[in-house]
């Protein structure tokens, strides 16, 4: 089945890393996993996890200004630790943190995803078996597997019984749109009963929409924090840090153009950026955080246009940077990040151009076709655009087409 028309179409998704790992600033899960912070340690935050002004109505009001569609919330990492007061196992926040969330991004007119690891590295049933196939020289780690000779399937029977519970209470009392399944390495598809698992999923909520670490019932590709060079095919995600951290941290930022830079390069490929956000403990957002988020949706609504209702633009050496193109094909949009110094070519356009506006101050630009042999045509040439029309951040140029779309991929004549 197509993935549902709604997530090719949202283009900018909020990852919301929240749990106890906010408290102290630590990696989240990772952080006891590895040995970084004692168990003890690490666990102490769940009392000191207050989500005192936790406001998920500003959350999404943010989050739509920012120009996402969708949001993703940790309702449970590898820590085990769910934010909602769950029946199932004895790591919760004591409260009921996602209703008030998902009731919230709908009001904006937001797809409510969830995520939800698949590993559990603090349930009492989880560390009793091992991936099949993993080589018995390896070193175990104690939260998420056994020596094969200790292995104990009846354990992890229960361990199955417990996240089909969180599941079913998942998508009974939440219906969401996107589940965002994480951890799918620690076992095999079989060990997690991924199609069982699907058809639980889809028998509360028929048109969700999983990620890959769904495995054989993902939807699309889930790229992450490195941009690929080469697009995936079909739909796709990349799910990016504002910082170098998921959750909430103190570190460096990236700034509004780098990822302006990273959102335009993404949806020229065809892609959807899911960038992440850390709030602190007691929920609220971090100031840069939010005001980068600003930044971005202030980007976006100036150049809407050619953002919502594309699809993937010009491959890599056609143009010297991201571009989308409408879903009629015959609208270009091309993104030019510095203020251009000499004219601005396109490579192997084989349709004939009606005109080139800049977007948004409607400038009009003269443009010319030179060169071309045979079936190989000549380069487009674009007058580049007067200081007062050059965006602070990016620069989109409307290439208008006669007609549809057509590009020219061979060599030349030898």
């Amino acid at each position: 089945m197509p993935v549902q028309p709604w997530f090719t179409d949202a283009k900018l998704g909020i990852f919301v890393h929240w749990g106890i790992y906010a408290v102290d600033g630590v990696q989240e899960s990772w952080s006891f996993y590895d040995d970084i912070v004692p168990h003890d340690q690490y666990m102490s935050q769940l009392d000191r996890f207050t989500a005192s002004r936790y406001d998920p109505r500003e959350w999404a009001k943010l989050f739509a200004r920012a120009g996402a569609r969708y949001a993703v919330l940790t309702s449970r990492h590898h820590d085990g630790v769910a934010l909602w007061d769950t029946a199932h196992g004895d790591l919760n926040v004591g409260r009921d943190l996602i209703a008030g969330y998902a009731d919230a991004l709908r009001e904006q007119g937001l797809k409510v995803g969830l995520y939800y690891s698949h590993s559990d590295w603090n349930h009492p049933d989880y560390a009793s078996t091992r991936k099949p196939g993993r080589p018995p020289e390896l070193e175990d780690n104690r939260y998420s597997e056994v020596a094969a000779e200790d292995e104990d399937l009846a354990a992890w029977e229960r361990f199955i019984a417990y996240r089909d519970g969180q599941i079913r209470e998942l998508t009974s009392c939440y219906k969401p749109d996107l589940m965002w399944f994480d951890g799918e390495w620690d076992r095999s598809e079989e060990q997690w009963r991924i199609p069982e698992l699907a058809a639980l999923i889809r028998s509360q909520v028929p048109d969700v929409v999983f990620n890959a670490r769904m495995l054989s019932e993902g939807d699309y590709a889930t790229p992450e924090q490195g941009a690929p060079v080469v697009p995936p095919e079909g739909p796709w995600e990349l799910c990016l840090t504002i910082n170098d951290s998921w959750g909430h941290q103190h570190h460096d930022h990236k700034s509004v153009d780098q990822l302006i830079r990273y959102f335009t390069e993404t949806i020229g490929g065809g892609g959807n950026l899911l960038l992440s956000v850390g709030p602190r403990e007691d929920g609220t957002i971090p100031a840069e955080h939010a005001e980068r988020l600003e930044g971005l949706g202030a980007w976006i609504a100036r150049h809407a246009e050619a953002v919502y209702g594309t699809v993937r633009g010009l491959p890599a050496g056609h143009h010297y940077g991201p571009s989308t193109l409408s879903k009629d094909r015959r609208t270009l949009y091309l993104t030019l990040f510095d203020a251009p110094r000499a004219e601005i070519g396109v490579r192997g356009l084989l349709s004939s151009v009606r005109r080139v506006t800049v977007l948004g101050s409607g400038t009009e630009l003269a443009h010319r076709v030179i060169g071309g042999l045979h079936e190989a045509p000549g380069v487009l040439w674009i007058q580049p655009p007067a200081a007062a029309d050059l965006d602070p951040h990016a620069t989109v140029l409307a290439v208008e087409l006669d007609g549809e779309l057509e590009l020219y991929r061979g060599s030349g004549r030898f």
